[in-house]
């Protein structure tokens, strides 16, 4: 007996091996696989092959690569692998960028559908690959997966306003950034000395303004950074080109505006996307009425030589709805306190707003447009308006505006030889930085006497 116990024990034991499990185990295991590994354990033996190409399994991927439902599923009457390995034919190249991108397209379209009907009817259909190869060919330029991904969901849209990429209005100042289609986006790409390899992604029909996208890391750019490009005023070289960063890839610039956008951070305005940026803490309630403000900072009128920062800003002016009848009033005045980086302060004091003396009733909203600048890359402001109730004129007030801050975008500047020139002079103000309610009648001016071929900005 003990020779015999002795005999069992010294007997190898057989080999672990997945083959070994029942159906049920192995296929709750391979339920947490990636559709990568699914591949790999098919190939291993046949029982493994058959558990790997059980349909349910690819269930989970089609839904989370490629945005597949269960009523795309029954309208083609395919099974769930076969749909997988089909889209993965076609698309399998951008796998990790689709469904960001297409979840983007399709929260974008949804939101707009209801809200601006016209703007999603500029939109062009889905480009084939051939198409965005002609393109690499034509440039002579590799484009980023995620940037060809996007143009597989839609082409951009007809040069057309409103853009989809946003608007801007000023009392004598428009913008509105079309998102380009693939053809005409070629049709710019630049090979000149400040911009060379460089594509734009946007363009607006009324100022020329485009933000690009550099396809090779050149002139102190990085690979697929997005930006507005910012002439050096005080060069006398043209291809001296400072630049406003807005975004490090095509995926993160386009996905961070469409959340802006559908989250209602930018508001919908005449039909229009205007890229306003609100702080939630930005607002100020005195009695029945509510102030808040959004702002934004616009690159085609700014500079970082010589530094000059062009913002504005939207006021919104509320009174309850439960305030009493006699609490309407009226505004008489506004006063700001006006903060740049350097802690020099700016005091400025004016009738009305915009050149208006709005009134308040209970439930009544008054919102209004105006616009600063700073020589430094951020500054703040707050102060109040004085009201007086039209039913006791003689009692006057004050309603808090919320202090704002305003902080210019990074920016890079050009790595091409400045030559500046002692001729280029910049007529400054007094002030660092001034409140622009009368912007259209004061309006602040870059003169320069600028060599031959470089064009001066005029703000």
């Amino acid at each position: 007996m003990a020779a015999a116990a002795a005999a069992a024990l010294g007997a190898e034991e057989p080999e672990l091996s997945l083959e070994l499990l029942p159906t049920d185990p192995l296929l709750l295991i391979f339920s947490f696989l990636d559709y990568r590994d699914l591949v790999s354990c098919s190939c291993v033996s046949r029982r493994l092959n058959q558990l790997s190409n059980h349909d349910p399994l690819w269930r989970r991927h089609c839904k989370k690569y490629w945005l597949l439902s269960e009523t795309e599923k029954t309208q083609k009457n395919k099974s769930w692998i076969s749909l997988f390995k089909e889209t993965y034919i076609d698309l399998g190249r951008y796998i990790q960028h689709y469904a960001t991108l297409k979840k983007a397209w399709d929260d974008l379209e949804r939101y707009l559908g209801q809200r601006c009907p016209r703007m999603i009817g500029s939109l062009k259909d889905s480009v084939e690959e051939r198409e965005l190869d002609a393109v690499e060919a034509q440039i002579g330029c590799k484009l980023p997966n995620d940037y060809r991904c996007s143009f597989r969901i839609h082409n951009g849209q007809k040069l057309v306003v409103p853009g989809l990429m946003g608007s801007m209005a000023l009392s004598n100042h428009y913008r509105s950034e079309d998102l380009l289609d693939i053809d005409t986006a070629a049709g710019g790409f630049l090979q000149r000395q400040g911009l060379r390899q460089c594509l734009p992604l946007t363009f607006c029909i009324h100022t020329g303004l485009s933000q690009y996208m550099a396809l090779e890391s050149v002139e102190g750019r990085n690979k697929y950074e997005i930006f507005y490009q910012c002439p050096d005023q005080m060069a006398r070289n043209p291809s001296a080109i400072d630049m406003f960063i807005t975004g490090a890839s095509y995926s993160e610039w386009f996905t961070s505006y469409v959340h802006n956008v559908v989250t209602g951070g930018y508001p919908i305005i005449r039909d229009q996307i205007f890229r306003y940026v609100h702080d939630k803490g930005c607002v100020a309630t005195t009695g029945d009425i509510t102030v808040s403000v959004s702002t934004s900072f616009l690159p085609e009128l700014s500079s970082v030589h010589p530094p000059h920062y062009f913002f504005t800003y939207r006021i919104r002016i509320e009174m309850s709805k439960d305030a009493l009848p006699e609490k309407t009033c009226q505004l008489d005045s506004r006063y700001w306190r006006i903060t740049n980086a350097k802690g020099e302060i700016e005091e400025v004091q004016g009738p009305g707003v915009v050149g208006e003396f709005p009134i308040l009733s209970p439930g009544r909203v008054y919102e209004y447009t105006s616009c600063t600048t700073f020589s430094t890359t951020s500054g703040y402001m707050e102060g109040h308006y004085t009201f007086h109730l039209l039913y006791y004129k003689d009692r006057i007030f004050n309603v808090a505006i919320p202090r704002f801050h305003m902080v210019c975008p990074t920016f890079k500047v050009s790595t091409t030889p400045r030559e500046t020139h002692n001729e280029c002079a910049v007529i400054e103000e007094d002030e660092e930085s001034t409140d622009s309610e009368n912007f259209e009648d004061q309006p602040r001016l870059l003169d320069f006497s600028p060599p031959t071929g470089h064009c001066p900005r005029h703000t």
